[in-house]
């Protein structure tokens, strides 16, 4: 290839075209890789292409020239195991210093210069140990990711190298089963989380039903015992009413006695001061008579027996039922609290 037409703008164009790759259709990216059917491909363009049609292929494959598909047969080190066309890799750094001093060629006339070539998008790690390799293996054995040079002549030369896009491809794969388990996790936890707010929100909810229903029970035991006390209460005022009621019939009638016995005595007394003994004689046998019925009665007459205004009969033991209701507790049927009062 003749370098010096490279002034003209034809010959300039022309060259631009030869060294387009036909797989980005952008100037070719070092380092250029030669074909068996002479054709040059950018190596980052050449593995993309050998990786998306060969991802689990790490003992070798088939690559297809995209310009005449021609096939050619790779060992395990893939599109990295090409010669690369250092040539081609000379010439446009010629031309791209050309392109940045303005293109002026051997005519001396001046014309108007071309765009340059446009870079292509999106800026790729780089070897630092081999600036101009891009980074398109991974390092099995020291898990790093490296260029092909480092595998052949460097440092990872004796280590296990797997294609980067292959390692990616699976790490990736790996990572989203990572955070797809770490999702379900997740899900699980907030499932558990939902599942306690809704028992806390059952056990309050319980509690405040077992608490109304404890407080109406409560309430039936006050009123079966108000109930009962008013029974109590009714049998004993109504045997106070008896018993008074008694004791004020003989008081009544004891009152009567009284007073006849009084107004009889009136009577006697007068007739003892009368002075005449006839007067006396006539009327004394009545009253005499009269006098002795009346204190013979008062001693003959009706009397209460002995503690009838007595009421400790109506003592009320409390002690069992209290025991019972000390020992009340949750879970206890009847038999059961028959048998704790009865252990007792």
């Amino acid at each position: 290839m003749d370098i010096s037409l490279m002034g003209s703008p034809n010959s300039m164009e022309s060259l631009e075209k030869q060294l387009s790759c036909p797989i980005c259709l952008d100037m070719f990216t070092k380092p250029v890789v030669i074909l068996p059917c002479q054709h040059n491909l950018c190596r980052s363009c050449a593995s993309d292409l050998y990786d998306s049609r060969n991802p689990y292929r790490f003992s070798g494959g088939v690559f297809r020239c995209p310009t005449c598909r021609f096939e050619v047969v790779l060992d395990r080190h893939g599109v990295h195991g090409l010669q690369r066309n250092l040539l081609v890799e000379n010439i446009i750094d010629i031309y791209k210093q050309q392109q940045e001093g303005g293109g002026g060629g051997g005519s001396g006339e001046s014309s108007t210069p071309e765009a340059p070539v446009k870079p292509k998008a999106g800026k790729e790690p780089m070897c630092q140990e081999h600036e101009d390799e891009r980074i398109n293996i991974y390092c099995i054995t020291c898990q790093v990711p490296t260029c092909s040079m480092c595998k052949v002549f460097g440092q990872h030369k004796d280590c296990e190298v797997s294609p980067l896009a292959s390692v990616y491809q699976a790490q990736k794969a790996e990572l989203s089963n990572a955070i797809d388990a770490l999702v379900a996790g997740n899900g699980r936890l907030q499932a558990l989380l939902n599942q306690m707010e809704e028992a806390c929100t059952a056990v309050q909810e319980n509690a405040q039903r077992a608490k109304q229903s404890l407080g109406e029970r409560f309430d039936g035991l006050y009123a079966v015992l108000e109930d009962r006390k008013a029974t109590l209460l009714d049998r004993i005022g109504k045997e106070q009413d008896e018993k008074v009621a008694a004791l004020r019939g003989l008081a009544g009638r004891y009152g009567d006695r009284l007073q006849a016995g009084s107004e009889l005595t009136d009577s006697a007394v007068q007739l003892l001061e009368q002075s005449g003994a006839a007067e006396f004689l006539q009327a004394s046998k009545g009253i005499i008579s009269q006098t002795k019925e009346a204190a013979k009665g008062s001693l003959a007459e009706e009397r209460p027996e002995p503690g009838f205004e007595r009421m400790d009969h109506f003592t009320l033991s409390t002690e069992q039922v209290e025991t019972l209701l000390g020992k009340m507790d949750f879970g206890l049927n009847d038999d059961d609290f028959e048998d704790e009062v009865e252990e007792d």
